[in-house]
């Protein structure tokens, strides 16, 4: 087995982490802006993993995991990385792969350079994890289709141009009814709610969307008609391998802000570091993330060589996702009274974890698709 980067894979690591702490440092303010956004587009971050023909890197899984990696590592705004991942994996990658050669012109340049933002509406309220449920229908017209339905905390959705979302098209069919389609924010029957009021990803404005009556073009369709729920493993399939690096480099700068705390913060006489209490919290944050961090490269490492992966996934994120919020939670406990403040990124990092272990399936759904595939 080759654990080894090669000196272009270090150097691409290196110049990503140095960008995303040079351009959003600590102090800048965890909220949604158009030019924190066109950053990113410049960074190369938004169109990692596209086709250099739509202004991407064409990077494979494990590199632009990597890239990701480093920015949640380097950047203090975990909600700006988070909506970051989700413009481009749940919705640039399949615009890439199931849209049509203009829907592709007309959006992935934007989409990769920033100048155009993409909200994943795919949740519903009373649906859940529980995707085959979906109650937001899509019926045939002349030249395309009518949606109706509203989706729910939808990533991006109040500052989203463009939405990836999923409709039933057949309701005798399953799973092999939903279709998946890209509407504009600005197309008639759009109504895009107030941001959500989060527990964290502050960077990242969620919300409601509604979809009255929307026309959506026959172009608009992504793949065919009742091709949706393949629309969306791809999308998943993307995300639950890639999104969570950004979670593992999170975990690298708790650590290190950490290490930097107990160094030099004295209690009864003697640095906390002198504490073997104290040293044994840090080394199991240490063995959560190196261990998260080893299976997240297995999974993108089975994304690139095309194996099956949902195993993998599941456990990655899994491991990944409840490692970020343990980690956290040491790192307050380990901050004290300083890590109940804001302003010094530890209560924030807990707040942003937290939702790791919720979206993209949460840990129990996780858990489940492992039994699965473990034959149980």
């Amino acid at each position: 087995m080759e654990f080894a980067w090669t000196a272009a894979q270090r150097q691409r690591y290196e110049d990503a982490f140095a960008a995303a702490r040079d351009a959003f440092p600590e102090e800048r303010a965890h909220s949604f802006d158009r030019e924190s956004w066109r950053v990113l587009g410049e960074l190369g971050l938004l169109g990692a993993c596209l086709s250099p023909e739509y202004g991407g890197q064409g990077l494979g899984a494990l590199d632009t995991a990597r890239i990701f990696e480093a920015f949640g590592h380097g950047c203090a705004d975990t909600g700006l990385v988070f909506a970051a991942a989700a413009h481009l994996f749940a919705c640039a990658m399949p615009i890439a792969e199931f849209g049509s050669p203009a829907l592709r012109e007309r959006l992935l340049r934007g989409m990769a350079a920033g100048e155009l933002v993409a909200g994943n509406a795919m949740t519903e309220a009373d649906a859940g994890s529980d995707v085959g449920r979906l109650s937001t229908v899509a019926e045939r017209v002349d030249g395309g289709y009518r949606l109706t339905g509203t989706k729910t905390f939808v990533s991006n959705g109040p500052v989203a141009d463009v939405f990836v979302t999923y409709a039933v098209t057949d309701p005798t069919a399953g799973h092999f009814g939903i279709s998946a389609f890209v509407v504009d924010a600005t197309a008639p029957g759009v109504l895009l709610d107030e941001p959500l009021h989060k527990l964290g990803m502050d960077g990242c404005a969620a919300g409601a969307v509604t979809f009255d009556d929307c026309p959506v073009p026959e172009q608009n369709l992504l793949g065919a008609a009742g091709q949706g729920s393949a629309v969306f493993q791809h999308s998943m399939g993307w995300e639950r391998a890639c999104l969570f690096a950004l979670y593992i480099g999170l975990q690298d700068r708790l650590i290190e802000q950490t290490v930097r705390h107990v160094r030099g913060r004295k209690q009864f006489g003697q640095r906390l570091a002198d504490f073997q209490s104290v040293t044994n919290r840090i080394v199991d944050m240490k063995v959560r993330v190196e261990s998260a961090r080893l299976l997240l490269y297995r999974t993108c490492w089975a994304h690139d060589a095309g194996e099956h992966t949902v195993l993998y996934a599941a456990l990655s994120k899994l491991a990944t996702s409840e490692a970020a919020l343990a980690s956290a939670t040491d790192a307050v406990q380990l901050f004290g009274y300083r890590g109940y403040l804001r302003g010094n990124g530890i209560e924030s990092a807990l707040r942003d974890a937290m939702g790791s272990t919720i979206f993209s399936g949460a840990s129990d759904i996780q858990r489940q698709l492992i039994a699965i595939e473990m034959g149980l």
